[in-house]
């Protein structure tokens, strides 16, 4: 299960650059501008072998052109409470602000591993005056340059390191884990208690799983697994919390910890810019997929023709991953409830569908010899050989051929077309790799 580090501090310390050089990205928009759109903040990354969350808490002041203490405190209490591992950031240029210690007052209390970062380390000589921040009581400061790389891999095998092994796996007999996800009232908890029938499975909250996934054990109707439920379960003290900071990091939580993601649309509002935020966090999580489109009971229209067109618009939306159920459900009137079930079922067996080489061989050589790649400047390209990886998250085929760099996206999504039109991998991420032969 992925880890998730939080990225915390005063602004114009670097956050969102650290961000940005950990996933690899430019998602993160460099600025402390206030109000910035939430759904950049969120990342994967990747360290020797350890994949894990990352997210920028930058964005999250809201309300207010001048940054407030209350603001950053506020930020960084949620940061504490949802995420596995915090970067302290600050700036080795400016030396301590009264916001930083109030940050590291604040980071002191915490049993979590917090790592304090001194930033802007852009040359050794700055790394000498990294020594006042000993001053915050939170260790060694980490000499690092956000901007060009200097120090973060060594900052990187320290985090990686301190990554707690997660239980999870062990603790849970190794049964499907399927979790509604989407907006709020989208009718995830609905659908979730008419599933049990009320209070009737009895909710065990797992050691060493995080705290706000919750796994009920669904058995029933010829099916046995985990429900991963995020909904609802803390109750905090403060009433004028970031609710859509917590929303965007238990949906990551409940993704994470999932087999399967049913993602819960509003019939009544349709494809919204916030289930496009969670479908790619599905897609980056590559997880099962099945679209729930919940309160058709409450669509004026449920013809055929209706069904068929809101169908094509989401396909639409989420394109070009299109190869994924979708149903239409009313949790009042209790209609394909069971449905959405038994394809998020369906979706977890296509996920671990295993083809043989003989049989991938048999279909793809004479395809590939009828409609081969494009020639790359008078160069022909010769696909050989075709296997599956073994013990990978999501099925991930090999195409050895002799100049695999020349193959470009059309003919990728062309052979990921044909795989899919003759093997059921239906709501499934699938990864074709290209190598030397």
């Amino acid at each position: 299960m992925s880890n998730i580090i939080a990225i915390v501090g005063r602004p114009n310390v670097g956050k969102s650059t650290l961000f940005n050089r950990l996933t690899k990205s430019r998602r993160a928009i460099v600025n402390e501008q206030a109000g910035t759109t939430r759904d950049r903040q969120y990342g994967k990354s990747e360290w020797n072998g350890s994949e894990f969350s990352v997210i920028d808490t930058g964005g999250w002041v809201v309300n207010s052109t001048d940054v407030f203490e209350d603001e950053i405190k506020r930020q960084v209490q949620l940061a504490i409470d949802e995420a596995d591992t915090i970067l302290f950031l600050v700036d080795v240029q400016n030396g301590i602000t009264d916001l930083d210690s109030e940050v590291a007052k604040i980071l002191r209390r915490t049993d979590k591993p917090v790592f304090l970062v001194a930033n802007k380390s852009d040359t050794h000589e700055w790394q000498y005056d990294a020594a006042e921040f000993y001053r915050l009581g939170l260790g060694e400061p980490a000499n690092i340059s956000a901007q060009n790389g200097l120090g973060t891999g060594d900052l990187l095998d320290k985090v990686v390191d301190s990554f707690r092994k997660d239980a999870t796996d062990e603790d849970l007999e190794h049964l499907p884990r399927i979790a509604f996800v989407g907006r709020p009232n989208a009718g995830k908890s609905s659908i979730i208690n008419t599933l049990l029938d009320e209070q009737r499975t009895i909710v065990t909250e797992i050691a060493g799983t995080t705290r706000d996934s919750i796994y009920i054990r669904f058995n029933k109707f010829g099916h046995d697994f985990y429900l991963v439920d995020t909904a609802g379960i803390r109750k905090k003290a403060k009433v004028n919390e970031d609710i859509e900071y917590y929303s965007v990091v238990r949906s990551i939580r409940a993704i994470e910890n999932a087999d399967v993601c049913v993602l819960m649309i509003d019939a009544t509002r349709g494809i919204e810019s916030q289930d496009l935020n969670i479908f790619s966090l599905i897609q980056k999580n590559r997880k099962g997929l099945v679209v729930c489109v919940n309160k058709w009971d409450l669509a004026e229209n449920k013809s055929n023709d209706s069904i068929k067109h809101f169908e094509n618009a989401i396909r639409e939306r989420l394109a070009p991953f299109t190869d994924f159920p979708i149903v239409f459900t009313s949790v009042i009137e209790r209609q394909r409830i069971l449905k959405a079930v038994q394809c998020a079922a369906t979706v977890y067996q296509n996920k671990h569908r295993k083809v043989s080489t003989a049989k991938l061989n048999d279909f793809f050589l004479p395809l590939i010899e009828n409609y081969p790649p494009p020639t790359f400047k008078g160069k022909y390209i010769k696909i050989k050989y075709v296997t599956q990886l073994p013990d990978t998250q999501t099925p991930a085929f090999v195409f050895f051929a002799n100049l695999p760099q020349y193959i470009k996206e059309p003919y990728r999504r062309f052979l990921e077309n044909k795989l899919r039109s003759t093997w059921d991998f239906n709501g499934t991420p699938v990864q074709l790799f290209f190598r030397q032969k």
